[in-house]
């Protein structure tokens, strides 16, 4: 959908070049009485833009302020001319169907849910031996990797590549090898 007040402050040139690109992208363009310049529907979701083809700084205030919008939000992007411009806005839409389509953000949610659950285990497991607090387990994270990566590391390998200290590189090597030293109780 495409706003009647902003197809006409175009050149006719701008508006046949957007109608011609839209068909050809499968989008059909319909002229609305709308408050953003485009609205795209893709996938069940819709995206506005407003779209300035004569950007001018000293009234960049009056543009974010015509919709209530700050700089960020949406997404500003910059480009050389109006085409480009067009065609990345169909882009960013497009886009925007597909993940929705797929559902990607809840995907992604998902996702970055169980990180944090897999990196809460993996610091329960290290502050779990004597004398290693979560300061540790993040620096062994960040350094070493994995558990299994940690438990095969040397204390040379762990002197090396953390900030820990020899008394903390000896208790993680002997916690991972030696079973009366991880079997034994712990008291802290």
């Amino acid at each position: 959908m495409m706003s009647n007040s902003w197809r006409d402050k175009q050149h006719p040139n701008l508006i046949n070049f957007l109608a011609t690109f839209l068909a050809a992208n499968s989008y059909r363009l319909n002229f609305l009485s709308v408050s953003p310049d485009f609205i795209f529907n893709n996938g069940g979701t819709s995206v506005a833009f407003v779209f300035e083809t004569n950007w001018d700084s000293e009234k960049e205030a009056a543009v974010f302020s015509r919709y209530g919008m700050e700089l960020g939000c949406p997404t500003f992007v910059p480009v050389c001319d109006p085409e480009m411009g067009f065609e990345k806005i169909v882009r960013i839409a497009h886009a925007r169907g597909v993940c929705k389509k797929q559902d990607i953000i809840t995907t992604m949610r998902d996702e970055r849910a169980q990180a944090v659950e897999c990196m809460d285990a993996f610091l329960r497991v290290l502050t779990s031996i004597p004398g290693i607090d979560s300061h540790d387990a993040n620096a062994l994270a960040q350094a070493i990797g994995s558990i299994e990566a940690i438990a095969k590391a040397s204390k040379e390998f762990i002197l090396e590549n953390t900030d820990l200290s020899t008394e903390k590189a000896e208790r993680i090597f002997r916690f991972f090898r030696d079973p009366q030293y991880y079997l034994s109780p712990k008291i802290n």
